[in-house]
């Protein structure tokens, strides 16, 4: 009796392990057959090492010397990134003293403009004022190669969204601020659903809480969403089961973590899609916007990925990128 039971258990594991794992394999899902997503990370922007920064670092005192004249979060810095092929250009808001968001990155004025304080307490008006080239320099202050370039090229949200109507943008709401969050969503809420369809916002907890609340449609991520997502996905994703969790969401995912999910890559990209939530590839371990930007970094993607690539040299991947798909077609 005892062996025939154990013989019944060694069964049960068995088809529960076949079940699993054809339930899960890429081998029996054929790829979608497109290229990439390509996210670029502040549009064309002026990079910089990666290595020693922390929240309050000055990045625009370390960038790398120009190979060309765009400055992040502005208007031709996105027309650029659009025209190298990006698919989605991500920006960083702040709320303004007159209550319009400012595309803007630091908490400092001072770092990147020459201007003091934080945005908060300027209007937009004042804001357009200040030089957004006067701080960047690439070595250690003897020249700058932006001053006197950058007056009046921070725009407002409203300005980049009516310039690019047709365009795809993922928004990051710099602030901790639940306010801010009321603020964007009242915004948003004016939009037309199609065009609402083509935006995507991440932040920190309160003012993406309150996005999701007020505006449940729109596409939405915090390391408090994406955490519970992926979590809920690993407990029950094995049985194909997709929790509500990891729906109409976008998740961020360093490269070296994918292989702990299950049906990756191209079964899990394509229950992904079905759901409407957006897989982006980083480098490193999420914390420090690192990308795929050089022609090595790409190596590292699975064979046919069709996922998300986020990137800071959109200049570089996405011709790259375009060149590839554009010859394995013909």
């Amino acid at each position: 009796m005892h062996h025939k039971s154990r013989k019944r258990w060694l069964g049960i594991l068995l088809a529960l392990t076949g079940f699993i794992y054809l339930n899960n394999t890429s081998l029996l899902v054929r790829p979608a057959g497109e290229r990439p997503f390509l996210v670029a990370h502040r549009g064309v922007h002026q990079t910089f090492p990666m290595d020693g920064i922390a929240w309050d670092t000055n990045t625009a005192r370390r960038i790398y010397p120009p190979e060309h004249p765009y400055l992040e979060n502005t208007i031709p810095s996105m027309a650029a990134a659009f025209a190298s092929g990006a698919d989605l250009v991500e920006f960083d808001i702040q709320l303004t003293k007159d209550g319009q968001f400012a595309v803007f990155h630091d908490g400092p004025l001072e770092f990147r403009t020459n201007g003091q304080g934080a945005v908060r307490d300027y209007t937009m008006a004042e804001l357009k004022k200040l030089d957004i080239g006067y701080g960047y320099t690439a070595d250690q202050g003897k020249t700058y190669p932006f001053r006197g370039q950058g007056v009046g090229l921070m725009p407002s949200l409203d300005e980049v969204l009516t310039h690019f109507p047709d365009r795809a943008f993922l928004i990051h709401v710099k602030s901790g601020d639940r306010r801010e969050g009321e603020v964007l969503a009242e915004y948003l809420r004016r939009l037309p659903a199609e065009r609402l369809a083509q935006l995507a916002v991440y932040g920190s907890a309160q003012p993406v809480a309150v996005l999701q609340e007020k505006l449940p449609h729109l596409r939405v991520m915090s390391l408090q969403t994406m955490k519970k997502a992926l979590l809920s996905y690993l407990a029950l994703g094995w049985s194909g089961y997709l929790p509500p969790a990891i729906r109409n969401t976008q998740l961020h995912l360093p490269l070296k973590y994918t292989r702990f999910l299950w049906g990756w890559p191209h079964r899990f990209l394509a229950r992904m899609e079905k759901v409407n939530t957006r897989v982006i590839l980083v480098l490193g371990d999420g914390r420090w916007s690192e990308g795929f930007d050089t022609l090595e970094d790409l190596k590292q993607l699975p064979p046919d990925y069709t996922g998300g690539i986020w990137t800071n040299r959109i200049e570089r991947i996405g011709p790259a990128i375009l060149t590839k798909y554009h010859t394995n077609k013909e």
